[in-house]
């Protein structure tokens, strides 16, 4: 697979290239996994999904929790790297559902898709206590917390010129329903 997005990391509306990836966080007394899916245009997590296994339906439900929150979008691009999860025949099989182009990075170039690699270093090191969480729900909480509470709707993001990833995304739908009602 190509990697369509080669670092054009701008974009310019919404629902146009999301980017995915998976994390390990330690809950209990063992590894958890997390999917997340972002919109390039605001770096906003659309979707998320948490696990026990870093397998591909860990990453489809991220990805169909992204394509229904974000209302069905048509000609978006998804970018990721080239884990097994992402390459298996059932992720491939929902991307084709949804009609999603598909970009992969290049093999061992993490700066492909250095916008989630930032994304997670930002959770680890923003959010998650050092020793991880007592239990596989304390984490799925606080990943829930961290994302729609803290990362989406208080952290100021340089790319938004210091807007946070909703405030940007609301500015956004103003200024093209005001746009929109002139033409």
């Amino acid at each position: 697979i190509a990697n369509y997005l080669d670092r054009q990391f701008a974009v310019v509306e919404p629902n146009q290239v999301w980017c995915g990836d998976v994390t390990y966080v330690w809950s209990g007394n063992r590894w958890s996994y997390l999917a997340v899916v972002m919109d390039l245009f605001s770096r906003k997590p659309v979707g998320w999904a948490m696990s026990g296994s870093p397998d591909s339906e860990l990453t489809k439900k991220a990805l169909m929790m992204a394509f229904e929150s974000r209302g069905r979008p048509k000609n978006v691009m998804f970018h990721s790297d080239q884990g097994c999860h992402y390459t298996s025949k059932k992720f491939r099989q929902q991307l084709w559902r949804y009609q999603i182009k598909q970009s992969m990075s290049r093999r061992g170039n993490c700066w492909d898709n250095a916008l989630m690699e930032r994304f997670f270093r930002s959770f680890k090191s923003e959010w998650m206590p050092t020793t991880g969480y007592g239990s596989f729900e304390d984490a799925k909480y606080a990943v829930n917390d961290y994302i729609i509470g803290y990362y989406s709707n208080v952290r100021p993001h340089s790319y938004n010129g210091g807007l946070t990833p909703n405030e940007s995304e609301r500015r956004y739908w103003s200024t093209y329903k005001l746009v929109s009602s002139f033409t």
